[in-house]
């Protein structure tokens, strides 16, 4: 039997040169995240949390509700994408989190964003 709360999160993310301004250490990034739900239940994704680092140690968070403006439902086996950006002080950081879900029986749960480097090429070997 599959768990109540299965949610899986993927992302990809690309270095936006052409909104970049390396000499006023600005770096931007894009990054695409792909929320899958492997669990037996639909779950209403409520908020999330962001663990921003710069390779200077420099530290942000950010909670919020939802993602890109919307809660979505994600009814089982089925899954939400979205885009999203992060401006950085350094070539280099890291981005990690979790969202915060509410399961179709009233349950509250939490799903782990893994942990992912934003890097502008080159910048690590």
């Amino acid at each position: 039997m599959r768990p109540t709360h299965d949610i899986v999160v993927n992302v990809s993310v690309r270095y936006l040169a052409e909104q970049s301004l390396p000499d006023q250490e600005r770096f931007v990034f894009a990054y695409e995240i792909r929320i899958h739900n492997r669990g037996h239940l639909g779950a209403r994704l409520i908020s999330r949390y962001w663990h921003i680092v710069s390779a200077a140690e420099q530290t942000q968070e950010v909670r919020g509700d939802g993602v890109v403006g919307e809660q979505p439902f994600l009814v089982p086996g089925g899954e939400f994408c979205y885009s999203s950006g992060v401006v950085m002080p350094s070539p280099v950081g890291r981005m990690q989190g979790s969202y915060q879900f509410i399961d179709e029986q009233g349950q509250s749960f939490e799903a782990d964003i893994p942990a992912f480097t934003l890097a502008v090429p080159g910048a690590l070997h």
